[in-house]
């Protein structure tokens, strides 16, 4: 039988209810594991560490701004504990949101306790995935991330680590920071993202936020990316869309994010569904979701309820989120066919 609302625009009252957002199949691609920490999770942390708190209230903030908010919450987070609580807790976080698999975002760079120690980290996270498997939770993969500061040695050293250490929890290298701060930085990390090609490790790339469309052409040529973590700003560039649509790159994209840290003044002028239009993949994500104060759930009502999106539409993004990830090919056919058997 088919939906009534299959086919026709979502200006209805009420649609796309967070019921049935929730019960749609999907995936999650982009999120930091550093912007997951509620400011009760940040108190408690900072009580922890003897420290006093800092406002966690991020209205106003420019991204270099955004990016010391974070730096100092994760310097609170120093037992492998505390690390395991934050895995523990992301994973609570994307089942509240219906996500039937997520891949995590950490760079390391902003974790002080825990920069010489990278495997100690990895493990005490998945001792928190693994306990939130085993109760029924959303599974959860790493990418992890380089520092668009960091040198072409440092990426190098990060890779060879990847590649000795092979966690299987562990499914991409990343890269992210501003790039605007740090100017461009595809050809310095090249060598690093061929050597993870090469060994079929996956890749995703920061790229189209802080960067114009240049930073998308540099993360498909010179990074060998698989997916973009933003890509938004390609749209400043007809023949980059038209490359992206033909190649079928997904672009992992944060509507309420790029509002919020003022890319956009407003969800309307945001290019997300004039790429979508174009023929791109586009998945919506949360980024920092609880510093931005928002859920998946949220982001795709708000974002469905801008373009008028129905049924179809959101069925379409939410198969982009599973294709596009980073998950074994058991579970992404698994969510692909319950997402086929979802009626809204």
């Amino acid at each position: 039988m088919t939906s009534p609302l299959s086919g026709r625009g979502a200006g209805g009252e009420g649609w796309p209810s967070a019921e049935t957002i929730t019960r749609l199949p999907k995936a999650e691609v982009h999120v930091h594991l550093e912007g997951c920490f509620e400011p009760s999770d940040v108190e408690q942390l900072a009580q922890e560490a003897g420290e006093s708190t800092r406002p966690t209230d991020v209205t106003g903030m420019d991204l270099s701004q955004f990016l010391e908010l974070l730096d100092w919450t994760c310097s609170l987070v120093r037992t492998p504990e505390q690390v395991a609580r934050a895995a523990y807790a992301f994973a609570e976080r994307e089942a509240r949101s219906g996500v039937g698999y997520a891949d995590l975002i950490f760079n390391p760079t902003h974790w002080p306790a825990w920069r010489h120690r990278l495997d100690a980290f990895v493990e005490a996270l998945d001792v928190g995935f693994r306990e939130a498997e085993e109760d029924g939770l959303p599974p959860v993969g790493l990418c992890v991330s380089l520092l668009r500061q960091q040198t072409a040695s440092e990426a190098i050293e990060l890779v060879d680590w990847l590649l000795e250490f092979r966690h299987p929890r562990i499914v991409a290298l990343s890269i992210d920071g501003n790039e605007a701060a740090a100017g461009r930085t595809g050809p310095r990390f090249s060598a690093a993202f061929r050597k993870a090609a090469d060994a079929n490790l996956h890749r995703t790339v920061h790229a189209g936020e802080s960067s114009g469309a240049e930073g998308v052409r540099d993360a498909l040529e010179l990074l060998f990316a698989e997916r973009i973590d933003h890509g938004i700003r390609a749209i400043e560039e007809a023949d980059l869309v038209a490359e992206l649509a033909e190649r079928q790159i997904p672009l992992d994209v944060c509507p309420g994010s790029n509002v919020q840290l003022g890319l956009y003044p407003d969800r309307s002028s945001h290019p997300l569904d004039s790429l979508r239009r174009a023929g791109v993949p586009v998945s919506i994500n949360t980024d920092d979701p609880a510093l931005m104060r928002h859920s998946l759930v949220s982001e795709y009502a708000a974002t469905a309820t801008t373009y008028s999106w129905d049924s179809t539409v959101l069925r379409d993004v939410a198969r982009t989120s599973i294709g596009a990830s980073f998950c074994d090919p058991d579970l992404r056919a698994r969510l692909l066919t319950a997402l086929d058997a979802w009626t809204p």
